[in-house]
Formats: structure tokens, sequence, C-alpha cells
């Protein structure tokens, strides 16, 4: 009890001395150690006194002494737990610096002792991992005992989570920091089986990282539900990504896709995939599979298996990555951090620059529709992306785009058609599907809009418009705008129409013209008409892109109000086209194709000279609306000249209600001078509305007559 008081005494002196007199404290503590070396309080007092004076030479031996000697003190744990946050820690801080440099210090077996000890410490299964990881970065020869365990328990910790994201903090820290240390060192042999399932586990993280949606604060909570469709947000703004768990700057990934490949390329060397020479870049990979896959069916055994697994990984990796830079492109929106904020969504659909030309050569091209639709509902019978070489050459569809609005167009189509390439591999032996398909169960792609949105693409590419509807109507519900999404120049309106339009399009490839209708004109009641000036702009530029093209291309249409309109106007047009010219007689929609035809005047002039040689056979024409929607000069010239006897008298009734003042005259005077008068009047008031805007006229035509122009088509 004497030496107790003693040594309390001794160090109680050396706590006075040190602010005045350092040396003399010192000396007060060698002496008390010297007479107590078992004395765990002289000990820890030296070294606070060293530590405080940030002497790290002096501080790390004495820490060291008391590892040694006093592993069993509280006190000392809780000093190599302040230690090690620093080390974990990203602090620039002279605290922070210290420690660090403190614990460099100690021998590497104390170091490797020292962890390893602080890691059994550790209850929170995150800070344990952290802490292990520190371990394995330090000493690499510590992998082989501890590598493969601890990738385990943090896949174990994320499934005991019920954590439904696989960008969470478990899964990051396995997929970037564990698995690099355990697939690069070479004194493990791993079985390949585990291999893929780790390279699966790294894939699904690095592509949830990717395609991440916008939020209001973007963080990714560990309970995020990952089973339902996210619509896209229209708010833009600078946005923060935090992986709950993980500090800002931990959850950031630098180069997701080439970290992908990196570990892709280390397993396939150690898997012995046939052909592997180190991945020079993802498309290298694609065609290096394609080539194996001629070989497959020739394959038994493990051979087979291993070969069928490298095609289902590499394909399906390539595959994904396509679609998301394709859709990264064509519906920026949908995705955190993806530049090009400005850009609004685009939509594929039919392109419609044969609308304007003779009504036979579409006649002709439809003669036998039914047998083509038939094929194209046919799973037997799939367009193949192999039909198209490069881009728009070779025997598949072109999909047309301004390229003055799409600045990287080419890699745009370039990533769609590799994309396609990759489905169709994975689809083209039934072991690949059934692999394939394993993957996507397990990912659970069903519930990611974004590959939605690609694989309608591809089927409305393919032309399985069947399918294509039966998805989109399925998106459609998903991204129903909610009133905080609206801005001010109603591009959430515009997103929510995407699918809308498509549709629209593929009742109108199927020959549903009443159908496609609908969609068009509910698209056309939320749209306001742009300025006449802007449209011509991108009306020029479509003309010059669109030269003679077949009936089947594609087109990509940006989702703008100046670009919709315009092919709302066009798509309807078709629509009404076949069932105007025909032997039997139609006025109502001989005159919508009227009113329709003066958008882009003059492309439509021949289409028009032939509705007027229809009317001249037919000696007379009715369409009560004509004055209220036609304001094109040379029409209203060509309608005023078959009034005349050089035009053949046809007798017009375009005035409401001419049939009965026709009668009523008919009945007083024999001759319809009245009605001629009226006429006359009517067509000067309409000369002078020849300077309205025309997109303005059209939009209130499809608007006041929407449930007529559905009624007209059957």
């Amino acid at each position: 009890m004497s030496a107790q008081k003693d040594c309390e005494f001794l160090v109680k002196r050396a706590r006075e001395l040190v602010s005045d007199d350092p040396c003399a404290a010192k000396a007060w503590l060698i002496t008390a150690r010297t007479l107590y070396p078992t004395d765990f309080n002289i000990q820890y007092e030296m070294y606070s006194i060293e530590r405080n004076a940030e002497r790290t030479a002096s501080a790390g031996r004495l820490l060291y002494d008391m590892f040694i000697n006093f592993p069993d003190q509280p006190v000392v744990w809780r000093e190599i737990s302040v230690i090690t946050a620093a080390l974990r820690s990203d602090s620039q801080d002279k605290q922070a610096q210290f420690l660090r440099a403190l614990f460099e210090t100690l021998p590497a077996r104390v170091q490797c002792e020292m962890l390893l000890k602080a890691t059994e410490q550790c209850f929170n299964t995150l800070e344990k991992a952290e802490m292990l990881l520190l371990l394995l970065k330090r000493f690499p020869e510590s992998v082989v005992q501890h590598g493969v365990n601890l990738g385990e328990t943090l896949l174990e910790a994320e499934a005991s989570e019920n954590v439904e994201s696989p960008v969470n903090c478990f899964r990051k820290l396995f997929v970037c920091d564990v698995l690099p240390l355990v697939i690069n060192n070479m004194d493990m042999r791993l079985p390949a089986s585990l291999m893929q399932k780790y390279i699966l586990k790294a894939a699904e993280f690095y592509i949830g990282y990717v395609t991440r949606g916008p939020s209001a604060d973007a963080q990714i909570q560990g309970s995020q539900d990952g089973a339902t469709l996210k619509s896209p947000g229209v708010s833009r703004g600078p946005q923060r990504f935090v992986i709950d768990g993980l500090s800002e700057k931990s959850s950031a990934v630098a180069e997701p896709w080439e970290r992908l490949l990196d570990i892709l390329t280390v397993v396939g060397a150690r898997c012995e995939w046939q052909g592997d020479k180190g991945q020079r870049s993802y498309v290298d990979m694609l065609q290096r599979v394609k080539e194996l896959c001629r070989y497959l069916l020739g394959l038994e055994g493990e051979t087979r298996s291993r070969c069928c697994s490298q095609v289902v990984i590499c394909a399906a990796l390539v595959l994904f990555r396509s679609a998301y830079l394709y859709v990264s492109a064509v519906q920026p929106s949908l995705f955190q951090g993806v530049g090009a904020m400005t850009s609004g969504p685009w939509i594929l659909v039919e392109d419609l620059s044969s609308v304007y030309s003779d009504v036979e050569v579409d006649r002709a091209a439809l003669k036998h529709a039914h047998k083509k639709r038939k094929l194209a509902d046919g799973r037997e019978k799939t367009i193949s992306s192999d039909d198209e070489e490069g881009l728009g050459k070779g025997r598949g569809r072109h999909i047309l785009v301004s390229k003055a609005d799409m600045p990287n167009w080419s890699e745009t189509l370039e990533s769609f058609r590799t994309a396609r390439e990759s489905w169709d591999l994975l689809h083209s032996h039934d072991g690949l599907e059934a692999e394939f398909k394993k993957i996507c169960a397990a990912w659970k792609t069903e519930s990611w809009l974004w590959f939605r949105i690609f694989l309608t693409d591809m089927i409305i590419y393919q032309g399985h418009y069947r399918k294509a509807l039966s998805s989109l109507h399925q998106m459609a519900a998903v991204q129903q705008p909610q009133p905080a999404q609206q801005s001010p120049t109603g591009q959430a309106s515009l997103e929510h129409h995407r699918a809308l339009i498509q549709q629209a399009s593929c009742h109108y490839a199927l020959g549903e013209y009443r159908m496609a209708c609908e969609k068009l004109l509910d698209v056309v009641s939320g749209l306001v008409p742009p300025n006449q000036e802007l449209t011509k702009v991108t009306e020029d530029q479509s003309r010059i892109k669109s030269k003679t093209r077949r009936g089947n291309d594609l087109r990509l249409l940006p989702c703008t109000n100046r670009a919709v309109l315009p092919f709302c106007l066009q798509l309807m047009l078709a629509c009404f086209k076949l069932r105007t010219f025909t032997d039997s007689r139609d006025d109502l929609s001989l005159g919508h194709v009227v009113v329709l035809l003066q958008h882009d005047w003059p492309r439509g002039e021949m289409l028009f000279l032939k509705a007027i040689e229809k009317i001249c056979q037919q000696g007379s024409f009715q369409y009560e609306n004509f004055f209220n929607y036609v304001t094109n000069i040379d029409m209203l010239e060509e309608f005023a000249y078959l009034r005349t006897p050089e035009g053949g008298r046809i007798q017009l009734e375009l005035l409401p209600n001419q049939g009965m003042l026709i009668k009523h005259h008919t009945v007083t005077r024999g001759i319809t001078k009245g009605v001629k008068e009226d006429f006359r009047l009517a067509m000067e008031r309409q000369v002078s509305r020849c300077g309205e805007n025309l997109l303005s006229v059209l939009h209130r035509f499809c608007i006041n007559e929407k449930i007529i122009i559905i009624q007209s088509l059957p």
C-alpha cells in the first residue's frame, strides 16, 4: 500500500513540473520507473508527456513497451483505438498526422499484432472490416489468411442487414478494397466458381453505382427499396453522393467501368479463359467471345462449362455497359452526375421522311405488310443486329438523327448496336440464355427503368411492336409526372409523353391508325405550340438529312416542343394518307389531309395536287372546317380556281351549313348566286389570316377536332 502511494506521489510530482520544467518531470518519472518497473500509471504518464510534446520516436517506444508489458489495460486499447482511427481516416490535421507517424515508428511485427488485436476489440462489423482491411493493405502476406474470410464477412453482413441496393457500405468495401487484394495475390488458390461469384458481385455494384438515379440529397440509404422502378426527376442542381456508413470521400468511385474491366482481366487469367490475352476494351472482349461461341457446341464437360461462363459474364457486362451509354445519351435525367443537363429525352420512332411521297409507293410497300408483321412478331424470325454493318450500312434498319442536335450521335448509335449484338449473343444458345437469366434474376434487372428503356428501343428496332407496346404501357405508369417535377419549360410533361409518342409510333407501324391518333392527340393536348421561326430552322436541317430513305427506317427524335408537335402532325398525316387516296370517297379524311399538308409546305405540294386531282374526279367536295384551319395561300388559290369555269366548276361545300344554304337558294332562284358570294367573301377573309402562326392553327385543329379526327379512322 505504501508502494502505491509512493508511485502516486511521483506521478503527481512529475505532472506539477511538466509545464515549467519538462526535463525535471521526465527525470522524476525515469526514477519512478526504475523503482517501480511494473507500475502502469508511471509508464502511461511518461507516454502522455512524450505524446503531448509530439516527440514521435520516444512516444512510439513507450507505446510499444505498454503494448508488450500491459496488453490488458483498457487505457492502452483506447489509445490504440485513437491511433487506428487516424490510420483509417482521411483527415490531414496535425494530430492525425502525428498519430500516423507514431504508428510508423513501431516494429512491423508489433504493428501487425496491434492491428489484429485491435480488430478483435471491434464489435461493429463495418469498423472491424475497415481495421482488418488496414492490416491487409499494410501486410500483404496476411491476405492469404484473412482475405477471403473478410470478403465473406462483408457479404454476409450485407445479407443479414437486408440491404436491398448493391450500392452499400459493405459491398463497396468488398468490391473496391478487399477483392483487388484477394484476386491479385497469386499465393492464393481460389476456385473458379468463387471468382465468378466475386466478379458478378463486383459488376452488380459498379453497374448500380454508375446508374444510380438523382434524388433530393443523393443519399443512398441502406434500406433503399430496389424492387420498384424509379421515375426520373427534373431537378439537376448540385448533388452530393454519400453511401450510408461511409464518408463522402470514401463513397466516391473513380472510373468504375475501367475498374470492372481490370477485375475481369485478372479473373479471366486466373480462370484460364479461352483466348484471354488481357482485356483491351469491352468491344474487343465482345468480339473474342463471339468467336468463342462458334466452337461452344463442339465442347464438352468442364471445358464447355468454363467457356459458357466466360461468354455469359463477358457478354452480359458489355450489354449492360453499352445499354447504359445509350440510355444516358437518350434520357440523361435518369442518372445522377450525367452531363448534358439541358438535353431532354430522345425518342426512337418510325422515320416519316417519306410521308410526303406518292401514295402509290407507300401502297406498294404496304402490300405485304401483314407478312412482315407476322415475321416481326414471331420469336423464330428475329431481325439480327448482324444484318447491320457499321453505322447506317448493310441490311439492317437505319436510325436517323440530327447531328446538330446530338453531337455524340456516332457513339450513341454504336453503343446501341453493341448492346444489341451482346443481347443476340446471350440468346443465341439455350445454355447461354439460361445462365444470363439467372444473373438478371439475381440482380432484379426487371426493376431497372433505364434498362427497360433500352430493351423497348431494341424491340422496336427488331420490329416486335406488340411486345414494345406491352413494355411501354408499364413505363407510362411509372413516368407519371409529379407536381414537384414540373418546370417552366414543361420538361417533366415531355418526359411523361415519351412513352405515349412511342406507343403511337408502334400502333402506326402495326396499321392501327385510330389508336395511333388517340395517343398523338393526348400528347398534343399537353403541348404549347412553339414559335414558328424556331421550327423552320429545325425543318430545314431535317430536310437536308432525309433524302430518299426506305420506309422501315427509324429516327431518334428529340423530346422537345418544337420537334414533337411537327412529328405528331406528320404521323397523323401518315395515318390518313392511305385511307384518303382510295377508290372510295371520304371527304372528311381528305379534308384532314389538306389541313395537315400545310405543315412543312411545300414538301407536301405533290400530295396536295393529288388531293386536288381526286376532288376534280369526284366533281364535288365537302369539308365545313376548311375556313377554320386552312390558311396556306397556295391552297386557297387552288380551291378558288376550282370554282371557276377553267377549274371545272367543282361544287365545294366549305362553309358551315352550306348544304342547307344551297337548298334554300335553289328553291328561291334555282341558282347558288348567294352561296358564291358567301364563298368569295370567306376566301377574302381567309387570305388575311395567312400570316397567322401555322403551328398554332394546327395545334388548335388537333384540340378542337379531336373527336372527329379519331372517328374518321376505323
